[in-house]
């Protein structure tokens, strides 16, 4: 039964990680000015918008290959929890134009993180024997 539990972590690290990932590389193909721009409006340093390349980068692919988890996990899941407050809040409450929650999937990467952090990867990773896999 074990085996099930670890078969599905693998699945869920690899499907959810690697479309957050897809967003990591078009940041990296287009840039972060975007990010930049909403950073400064907030009032704090645009350099903070190059943390997107951790969040959306390096911690999906540690997600992925199932190395240190956890602590990739909780990196992705305070991105997603940025990417809320900065971007989506006010859409909150709202229905996108297919009836849809118009925040839900980045809510879903938010509480995959959160996941991630609580589980780890399972047996079928790079490492699971450190307290942060």
């Amino acid at each position: 039964m074990k085996s099930k539990l670890d078969i599905g972590l693998l699945l869920l690290r690899t499907s959810i990680a690697s479309t957050m990932l897809v967003y990591g590389i078009t940041k990296l193909i287009n840039g972060v000015s975007f990010i930049s721009g909403l950073l400064s409006d907030y009032g704090l340093p645009s350099f903070f918008s190059y943390g997107v390349y951790i969040g959306e980068i390096l911690a999906p692919l540690l997600i992925i290959i199932g190395y240190r988890t956890k602590l990739a996990g909780l990196i992705f899941a305070i991105n997603c929890l940025v990417a809320i407050l900065m971007v989506q809040l006010p859409n909150f409450f709202t229905l996108n134009e297919f009836g849809g929650w118009y925040v839900g999937p980045i809510v879903i990467y938010f509480v995959f993180g959160l996941a991630m952090f609580y589980t780890g990867a399972g047996k079928i990773a790079l490492s699971y024997t450190n307290k942060w896999d």
